[in-house]
């Protein structure tokens, strides 16, 4: 494919594509907008992680080879200054803090947007080094540069306008583009697993990093309770720096038979599809793919009312049963009653795919982006 820089170019910015939800939205906006005839290039500060598999042949693969998100700056500027593409969307946060300095420093005419993908305040709080603790200033004195912020859930929003000290009318809240023609596709490959043969017991499932935000200690001490009153088993699906704290509580537990950790898969939908009921047992999130895609699947849902997104997408428990955050006896009991009673919403299917298809955040990310 010949790329020609400026007018009708896009590119978007992110660290790399290893398995999280901002990754899955960015691949999938990039296929987006390459099918709207825009010419797409992905820029990643090392091209690497189980997402690069899935890239669109439309969308052109820019690696910056860099060890860090920071040390990325110089040739994200040589970039923006040589290809001068229109627009430019940036994902994560020291992703955004970058791809702002380089427009700076590149004075190029692109149009900057930064999207925020988590509920800052929490996100701050919790952060293991110094830059992501002072996020919150970084983004107050940097994030006015931007031509729009996006955040992916009104109340990450409101959130950034509280933590970051952000203007409101300077956030768009564009929700996730989940719900994808691949999603159903992938949902009915078949799932060679001998815990979802006829006859089993039922699958409750887990889906997401493995790491303090997603609080799976309390899904398992939680399944502990449920499978005190009937046979089930629980399946969590993803990697992280906590799988060592997990495995030993699941030992502890006396759980090792009824619970498994598969890693990373490539393909979550054909589980999700089948699994009787899915969790979402996260202390904090920005708007949670996991939860839409299992709902656009029929699959009923039990979530934790964390900040933030879990509550607007159920619509306040319309959809799915809410429940506190770290609250294993709650957790427990919604759990049973879902297992109990595991009847799909009517109308709930429809809801997701009206509110988070590919194409309608395509739309409204080219308003912000300024190529419409």
């Amino acid at each position: 494919m010949n790329y020609f820089p400026g007018r009708g170019q896009v590119a978007l910015f992110l660290p790399s594509l290893r398995g999280g939800g901002a990754e899955r939205v960015m691949v999938n906006l990039a296929r987006g907008f390459a099918e709207r005839k825009l010419k797409v290039d992905l820029v990643l500060t090392k091209a690497e992680g189980p997402y690069l598999g899935e890239m669109s042949d439309l969308v052109r693969i820019i690696d910056l080879k860099a060890s860090r998100v920071f040390r990325s700056l110089p040739k994200l500027v040589r970039y923006l200054r040589k290809e001068r593409p229109e627009a430019l969307l940036s994902a994560l946060d020291h992703a955004n803090i970058v791809a702002l300095w380089a427009k700076k420093i590149a004075r190029v005419p692109t149009r900057v947007v930064v999207s925020v993908h988590s509920t800052t305040s929490i996100a701050s709080a919790h952060a293991q080094n110094l830059p992501g603790r002072l996020m919150p200033f970084l983004m107050h004195f940097f994030y006015p540069w931007a031509d729009k912020v996006v955040a992916v859930s009104e109340d990450a929003a409101d959130d950034l306008v509280k933590t970051a000290k952000l203007l409101r009318e300077k956030i768009k809240v564009i929700y996730n583009p989940i719900v994808t023609p691949e999603l159903f596709a992938k949902a009915e490959e078949p799932l060679d697993h001998p815990w979802f043969q006829p006859g089993e017991p039922p699958v409750i499932l887990g889906v997401g990093r493995l790491t303090e935000s997603k609080d799976f200690p309390t899904l398992i001490r939680a399944f502990a309770l449920v499978r005190k009153g009937c046979p089930a088993r629980l399946m969590i699906l993803g990697e992280g720096e906590d799988r060592p704290k997990l495995e030993v509580l699941i030992e502890e537990l006396g759980l090792r038979e009824d619970v498994t950790l598969p890693g990373f898969v490539d393909n979550p939908y054909k589980y999700m599809k089948r699994a009787r009921v899915f969790v979402l047992s996260s202390r904090w999130e920005g708007l949670p793919t996991v939860l839409i895609e299992a709902m656009a699947l029929g699959t009923p849902v039990v979530s934790t009312d964390c900040p933030s997104g879990p509550r607007e997408i159920l619509e306040g428990g319309k959809w799915g049963r809410l429940v506190p955050v770290g609250d294993v006896e709650a957790l427990a009991e919604a759990i049973s009653k879902a297992l109990d009673n595991p009847t799909f919403p009517e109308g709930a299917r429809e809801r997701m795919i009206e509110r988070f298809s590919l194409e309608a955040a395509v739309d409204e990310y080219l308003k912000a982006l300024g190529l419409t």
